[in-house]
């Protein structure tokens, strides 16, 4: 949500940005907000000039009663009584203005960045670099449920009868698998200095509203039916909610949390979600990390966290991409984004596996973080990455250390949390 002043003294550089997000049809809000804005301001000097009279005339009041002029007292009591009339009734009207000016702020989008490539959707998101060689072995590499189901690892049968198509059984070494690649993720962010975190895996509706926009909301999230609580899509929303309202001391910034979670999404609108496999599913656990900085730090956090992905994929030796999400691809809070792209040998191209954010001060403003510095208070700024999660990691685990005799090779960071084995080998 950008800030009210900022709105009022650029209105052209908001609707300029709106243009760049191909969202037009959000361009009459700016004007709207500022008539809104206008009438707000009037009301509230209307009221503060109401308020003085009101003092003014109550001094009269008394001196009128010192001097014994009933009459002119009862008529001073009443334009008294007019003007607190007035005032609830503008007091009223002023919340109404501020609630449609809080709903048109929260879906006008943040400023991205000038470095973000324009674009309409995520077809012109731009390639920054590719990190390791991308291999197609000379031998057939299966689709992923069936190099699963050869070690006896996954049961799609069973979890769609149980709870519908989106879900899974992993059984085994493979469920063996899905739980060290989480371990080793929690480590590795832990060596590189993050603080490890299990948040709550439900937040109330002020929480959501206050880390993504509507539409966001609508599409992912799942609704406790008669509470005011929301299944986490990831665990940056509990995490980032951790600050809720909290003034943060300069000096114990930066905030670096890494965080474990179950994951919950309705995918809505989502091709995929009844293919056989696992890539795009209602329930997944991923592992997450969050900064929470000062504004003039966000950026250099941003390169941070998407390289401690980057390093995670290439010692389980995964090849990758970075892409550069265009202005028509980023979600309304984001300033800056780029996706962690994954290879896999058996479609020659790479996929998503991750995908990290600067948010600027956005979350911050809707959820009241701020920052108590030399110079005194502001909001922070907020990032979040995705650090592993494993459905779609272990599709590129398997494809990329599958052998020709059907055994998956375990890379030696990995060996620790897999009891020391070197290969699942087929049942």
């Amino acid at each position: 949500m950008l800030d009210i002043k900022f709105v009022r003294m650029n209105p052209d550089v908001v609707k300029e940005n709106i243009k760049k997000k191909f969202q037009d049809e959000k361009i009459p809000l700016v004007d709207e907000v500022l008539e809104l804005d206008k009438k707000n301001r009037d009301i509230k000097q209307e009221v503060e000039a109401l308020r003085a009279e009101r003092n003014k005339i109550s001094k009269q009041i008394g001196a009128c009663m010192a001097q014994g002029k009933k009459e002119e007292a009862e008529e001073l009591k009443s334009q008294v009584q007019k003007n607190a009339a007035r005032v609830e009734s503008l007091s009223a009207e002023e919340k109404e203005v501020e609630a449609q000016i809080k709903k048109n702020m929260m879906i006008i989008p943040n400023i991205i960045d000038p470095s973000v490539p324009i674009g309409k959707d995520d077809s012109e998101n731009v390639e920054i670099e590719k990190f390791g060689d991308p291999v197609v072995p000379d031998f057939n590499i299966p689709y992923h449920t069936d190099i699963m189901e050869s070690f006896h690892g996954i049961d799609l049968e069973a979890a769609g009868k149980v709870a519908g198509n989106g879900f899974y059984y992993l059984m085994g070494d493979i469920a063996r698998l899905h739980s060290s690649v989480i371990s080793y993720a929690r480590d590795f962010m832990i060596d590189r200095g993050f603080t490890y975190c299990v948040p709550p895996f439900m937040i109330r509706s002020n929480v959501v509203t206050g880390v993504m926009s509507f539409a966001e909301m609508d599409a992912m999230m799942y609704k406790i039916e008669g509470e005011d609580l929301y299944l986490i899509g990831t665990s940056e929303h509990s995490m980032i909610g951790k600050f809720i309202d909290t003034l943060l001391e300069e000096d114990k910034l930066p905030q670096t949390l890494t965080s474990y979670s179950p994951c919950f999404r309705k995918e809505k609108g989502a091709h995929g979600i009844e293919e056989r496999g696992i890539y795009r599913i209602h329930q997944f656990e991923k592992q997450e990390m969050i900064v929470v900085c000062k504004p003039e730090e966000s950026m250099k956090w941003y390169d941070v966290l998407w390289k401690n992905t980057v390093d995670l994929f290439r010692s389980l030796d995964i090849p990758v991409r970075t892409l550069e999400c265009c202005s028509g691809d980023l979600a309304d809070l984001k300033v800056k984004s780029c996706d962690v792209e994954a290879w896999s040998p058996r479609q020659k191209k790479y996929f998503e596996v991750g995908s990290c954010s600067n948010l600027g001060d956005a979350q911050a403003r809707r959820l009241r973080i701020r920052v108590k510095g030399a110079e005194g208070k502001y909001f922070a700024h907020t990032l979040n990455n995705t650090v592993a999660a494993p459905p779609r990691m272990l599709i590129a685990f398997l494809e990329n250390n599958l052998q020709a005799d059907g055994s998956v090779r375990i890379p030696k960071v990995l060996r620790p949390y897999m009891g020391g084995m070197e290969k699942i080998e087929r049942k």
